[in-house]
C-alpha cells in the first residue's frame, strides 16, 4: 500500500508553511549556502557588511566584481581561502582564489568566523612555505 492510503482511515496532517524563496538558486534572501560544506549561512554577521563567506570552512563564492557587495561576477565559482593578511590597523583578511577562473579576492573575517579555521589559516604558510610563495607569485 502507498503511504498516502495507508488504510487506517487517518486524515492527512495539513501542509506546513513554506518560505517563498526570492534569490538566485533558490535559496532565501537573508542565507546562503555554503559551496564546500553545504551549510546554510545568514547574511548578517557581526564586524560585515556583505558577507559571502562560510563562517565554519571560510570558503567563499566568486560574486563580487569590484566592490564588496556588487553582487555582480559573472563567474560563480566556488572559491577557496588560501591564506591571511593583516591591515596596518590589525584587521585580518581573507585572501581567497577563485578554483574556476583563478582570481584573487580579500575578504575582511566576521565575528562568528570559526577561530580555528582562522588559526590553522594563519599557520598554513608555516606548515607549507611552497603554498606561500605560490600566493605571492599570483599577486
Amino acid at each position: 500500500m502507498s503511504r498516502r492510503n495507508n488504510g487506517r482511515g487517518r486524515s492527512r496532517r495539513p501542509q506546513r508553511h513554506k518560505d517563498v524563496l526570492h534569490a538566485r538558486g533558490g535559496h532565501r534572501a537573508d542565507d546562503f549556502r555554503c559551496a564546500s560544506c553545504r551549510l546554510d549561512v545568514p547574511l548578517t554577521a557581526p564586524g560585515t557588511a556583505h558577507r559571502n563567506h562560510c563562517p565554519t570552512c571560510l570558503a567563499s563564492l566568486h560574486v563580487d566584481r569590484r566592490i564588496p557587495g556588487d553582487r555582480d561576477a559573472d563567474c560563480r565559482g566556488r572559491m577557496e581561502a588560501l591564506g591571511l593578511s593583516v591591515r596596518p590597523d590589525g584587521e585580518w583578511m581573507i585572501i581567497h582564489e577563485c578554483v574556476s577562473c583563478g582570481e584573487l579576492s580579500v575578504n575582511r573575517i566576521a565575528g562568528d568566523d570559526n577561530p580555528l579555521a582562522l588559526v590553522r589559516l594563519a599557520l598554513r604558510p608555516l606548515a607549507d612555505p611552497k603554498a606561500a610563495g605560490r600566493a605571492l607569485l599570483t599577486l
